[in-house]
């Protein structure tokens, strides 16, 4: 199948005028439209002399024939409704994270896309970034050995949301990181949160995330709107070796370290004799591995049309972003319950943390 599909984007907004660009660069996809209640944002997305049309009704776009697909780039409160309309439409979907505003409504959206057979897809845009492909790539691979524990920082001075709190905001990317990089996607034994409002704005503008992992691993997610700094790092430690992954070093953003500790227990030692185990610390070479320049989003678009086409899901599916939405809901549980572990469960109706009534 070498024929063009064809997209059109919901919401011009933030995030709309750059799925509505790469739709329209990609050799898989012709941009047919862009809807938006505000025409004329529409129309500064897509230009003066374009003809891609400016639509402003979401029913009328949905009752086209001429359009495979749809982006959908609005709130999230609105991604379900949104969703299920143009999943009932026919329509394939790729919907911006997080795929909902509670997992309830997120696994109906997962049912009715199979229901009808059409793609749901969540644009996790970090999974298509080449230092997340590169690293998922070689845990697959088995260069890190077995996952011992994740550090995730993403911290800057940042625009404290009105809607919701600084773990909707920031720590969907991390976590939707961590799902895709991860053997068997992000399923923790638990959440903990911890949040502080210093600034008295009614939500948490400071977080922290711990996340027991299975085999006794754990991840820790740091998410900030204070900052004075810019911090976009990932420290991923393993059996064999480390990875460290700084998002604002362009020309070493992954760095490979074969460094790390080694305890080896005496031959048939028994239980109290592995107590006195022998430390060793081994100090081997770092290396970066060489990434291509490519548009996260660029290679998104190519999934979705990839999985389209093949009839299969794509890598970002309907699961993973329930995956990262069941811990966001667990995180806001932990939250309000002063911090501690929580497990993760289905909701029913829950909002999204820091959502003013």
């Amino acid at each position: 199948m070498t024929d063009q599909l064809r997209a059109a984007v919901i919401g011009a907004g933030y995030w709309g005028p750059n799925l509505a660009r790469n739709f329209r660069t990609s050799p898989d996809w012709d941009l047919v439209a862009v809807c938006d209640l505000d025409e004329s944002r529409a129309r500064r997305v897509v230009g003066a002399r374009s003809t891609v049309e400016v639509m402003t009704s979401v029913d009328d776009l949905l009752a086209r024939d001429d359009i495979d697909a749809v982006a959908v780039a609005t709130p999230a409160r609105t991604h379900a409704a949104l969703v299920t309309a143009a999943l009932r439409a026919g329509k394939h979907v790729v919907v911006e994270k997080p795929i909902a505003d509670g997992g309830a409504a997120a696994r109906q959206m997962r049912a009715l896309a199979a229901e009808v057979d059409r793609v749901l897809m969540v644009d996790h845009t970090f999974c298509y970034t080449a230092p997340v492909l590169k690293i998922r790539e070689l845990i697959a691979d088995g260069a890190l050995g077995d996952i011992h524990y994740v550090d995730s920082v993403r911290i800057n001075l940042g625009l404290v949301q009105p809607d919701v709190d600084v773990f909707w905001d920031l720590a969907p990317h991390d976590l939707s990181i961590l799902d895709f990089i991860l053997p068997g996607g992000l399923v923790p034994t638990g959440v903990a949160a911890q949040g502080a409002d210093p600034l008295g704005v009614g939500q948490a503008c400071v977080g922290y995330l711990t996340l027991p992992l299975p085999d006794g691993a754990i991840a820790h997610v740091h998410v900030n709107w204070l900052s004075p700094t810019k911090i976009r790092q990932v420290v991923i430690g393993g059996s064999k070796r480390t990875i460290v992954w700084d998002d604002l070093q362009p020309q070493q953003r992954v760095t490979v370290y074969d460094r790390g500790i080694d305890l080896v227990a005496g031959a048939g030692a028994d239980a109290a004799q592995k107590q006195a185990v022998n430390i060793s610390y081994r100090l081997g070479d770092a290396w970066a591995p060489a990434l291509p320049e490519r548009e996260a989003l660029g290679v998104m678009v190519g999934e979705l049309a990839a999985a389209i086409r093949e009839g299969r899901p794509p890598r970002t599916d309907a699961s993973a972003g329930i995956r990262v939405l069941d811990v966001l809901e667990a995180a806001s549980l932990s939250l309000n319950d002063g911090g501690r572990l929580t497990q993760l469960r289905d909701t029913v109706a829950l909002p999204m943390a820091g959502v003013r009534a």
